[in-house]
C-alpha cells in the first residue's frame, strides 16, 4: 500500500509542477501582454488548484502512511530531527513548504475571481502562483527526482 502512494505522489507530482508552471507563465505572459481573460485561462488556473489540492491529499496519506511519528519517535525527538538535515527537510520543511505553496495558489484563485478586468485577474494569478512555484521548486526533493 504504501509503496503504491509513495509511487502515486512522485509521479503525480511531475503533473502537478507541469500545470502550475504553464499556470504562472499563462498569467504573466497575458498580465503583460495585456491580454483578455478567457474561459481557456479559467480552466488553466482551476486545474493547477485541483492538481495541487490532490497532490496535497495524496502528500497526507503518503506522511500518515510512511508512520514519520514513529520515526521522530526512534531518533530521540524533534530535537534530534531538527538537527539532521534530511530528516528535518523530509519530515519538516517539505510538507510545510508545499503546505504554503498550496495556500498562496488557493489565495490567489479565489482573489482572482473577484476581480471583474482581466488585468487585475492576471496580477493576482501571476504574484501568488509565481510565489507558489518559487516555494514548490525550492523544496521539491531534487536528489529523488533525477
Amino acid at each position: 500500500m504504501m509503496e503504491t502512494v509513495q509511487f502515486i505522489h512522485s509521479k503525480w507530482a511531475y503533473l502537478v509542477l507541469l500545470v502550475l508552471v504553464l499556470a504562472t507563465f499563462n498569467a504573466l505572459i497575458k498580465f503583460f501582454g495585456d491580454k483578455e481573460f478567457d474561459a481557456k485561462d479559467f480552466r488553466i488556473s482551476l486545474f493547477a488548484l485541483i492538481t495541487m489540492h490532490i497532490q496535497l491529499l495524496i502528500g497526507i496519506i503518503l506522511y500518515i502512511t510512511k508512520d514519520y511519528f514513529s520515526v521522530i519517535e526512534q531518533v530521540g525527538g524533534m530535537g534530534e530531527v531538527m538537527k539532521n538535515s534530511e530528516l528535518r527537510k523530509l519530515i519538516i520543511e517539505h510538507p510545510f513548504a508545499m503546505i504554503i505553496a498550496i495556500a498562496l495558489v488557493t489565495i490567489g484563485y479565489s482573489k482572482h475571481k473577484k476581480k471583474l478586468t482581466s488585468k487585475p485577474k492576471f496580477k493576482l494569478l501571476a504574484i501568488f502562483y509565481t510565489l507558489a512555484l518559487a516555494c514548490v521548486l525550492y523544496m521539491i526533493p531534487w536528489n529523488l527526482w533525477f
